[in-house]
């Protein structure tokens, strides 16, 4: 179960704390992987990491909210690996203010980040699988897309909300190419990005207390699922939302 030798899966966000693990994982069940980010030196060490466990890796500087950029990067996929049976949308960003003093400017680059960089890869990527009659995309949400926060984010709620009902609009529009589109939903998980926020004291007490398992996730935690939703086994899975939340949107 889980095999994926043979598959072409494009990662993007690869050198952050979620995207490395999830493009080793799918390369240690026999994927070959693509890496983006908008820092291409972030990604060396995930190419060296992959090729280590006997897979090809390409390393490709993009930026998700730029069409024309996200297009390149499939280009390139295409012209090394000929497909792409699986795309993962890790890349995505945060901000931390009150509703009340959000920037109209920074409330706007959060959606545009989040949702129209999902899209734009999306897309890019969809018209490939459209053409193979093949594929299966699986995009990063977050809980924060179901259950609101009280500790300023509005922006990010709003931008994974709108990830959410994407991901069910392009599973409902492309099924009948042989597309699933599906989602994960984590909670706050402990990483590099989040380390600092997550340290103080106050906000870790605040965060875990909502949470039903009191405590947060880490990495290895996500890529499971992600795993799952890149592999055969879960073809008759499409429009889903999969909270790997510690039982937060379940109360």
């Amino acid at each position: 179960m889980f095999d994926l030798t043979g598959k072409v899966i494009v990662v993007t966000g690869a050198g952050g704390g979620l995207g490395k693990p999830i493009a080793l994982a799918l390369a240690g069940c026999g994927a070959d992987v693509a890496v983006t980010s908008r820092d291409q030196a972030h990604l060396e060490p995930v190419v060296k990491e992959v090729e280590a466990l006997g897979r090809k890796a390409l390393a490709i500087s993009a930026d998700v909210t730029s069409p024309e950029s996200t297009q390149a990067m499939v280009d390139k996929v295409m012209a090394k690996f000929g497909k792409i049976d699986v795309a993962v949308n890790v890349a995505g960003t945060n901000t931390r203010f009150s509703a009340e003093e959000i920037a109209p400017d920074e409330f706007e680059r959060v959606i545009r980040f989040n949702v129209l960089g999902t899209f734009n890869v999306c897309q890019a990527v969809g018209k490939v699988m459209i053409a193979q009659g093949y594929g299966k995309l699986v995009n990063m949400s977050s809980v924060r897309g179901r259950v609101a926060p009280d500790m300023g984010g509005s922006a990010y709620a709003t931008s994974k909300g709108g990830v959410d009902q994407l991901t069910r609009t392009l599973a409902a529009e492309w099924a009948k190419y042989g597309i699933t589109c599906n989602a994960i939903a984590p909670a706050l998980i402990m990483t590099d990005m989040t380390r600092d926020f997550l340290s103080k004291p106050e906000v870790y007490s605040k965060v875990t207390a909502q949470i039903p398992m009191k405590r947060l996730g880490i990495p290895e935690e996500v890529v499971g699922p992600v795993v799952l939703l890149a592999a055969k086994e879960s073809d008759f899975m499409t429009g889903q939302i999969i909270y790997i939340d510690g039982g937060l949107s379940a109360v």
